[in-house]
């Protein structure tokens, strides 16, 4: 099952295409954290989510966020692919699918793990969750909305 919005957000360590890794508990506190889990570097699906969040970016930045996108490829798929694409956002390897299977990403199909954006605020609660293998593009308009509304506070 999908993590739900209020649910406390699991605490991971993973590598990324910088070189380094990324903890989620270091980011906790400081920015609100964007993670989007997708199926397949360069697939046409994973293609157009990456460039959206790369189009959209800057946009996520001003809003004080910082957008991870996550696969089980490896690290050497995951900076080809973010160098073909311009991608600006770290790209996290989640080699087994560790880190998906705590978030409740399922399979579809049976064997291709699914597309599913969170958002998580500064305390680590998750606020946003959003699952489509095929609207590609909406997870980014969604993500941004929440991202924005919760940066700038009650109307």
């Amino acid at each position: 099952m999908t993590l739900e919005v209020g649910s406390r957000a699991p605490l991971f360590e993973l590598p990324s295409t910088e070189g380094d890794f990324v903890r989620l508990a270091d980011l906790l506190g400081k920015k609100t954290v964007v993670l989007f889990f997708y199926p397949k570097d360069d697939s046409p699906g994973c293609t157009a989510e990456a460039c959206d969040f790369r189009d959209n970016h800057g946009r996520f930045m001003a809003a004080g966020a910082e957008v991870l996108g996550i696969s089980a490829d490896s690290i050497e798929s995951h900076q080809k692919f973010a160098g073909k694409h311009k991608l600006p956002m770290k790209l996290l390897s989640d080699p087994g699918s560790r880190v998906a299977e705590e978030y409740g990403v399922k399979l579809t199909l049976g064997f291709i793990r699914g597309r599913v954006t969170f958002v998580i605020d500064r305390e680590g609660l998750i606020r946003y969750a959003y699952s489509s293998q095929l609207m590609v593009t909406r997870h980014v308009q969604n993500a941004l909305e929440i991202v924005t509304s919760l940066e700038s506070g009650p109307a």
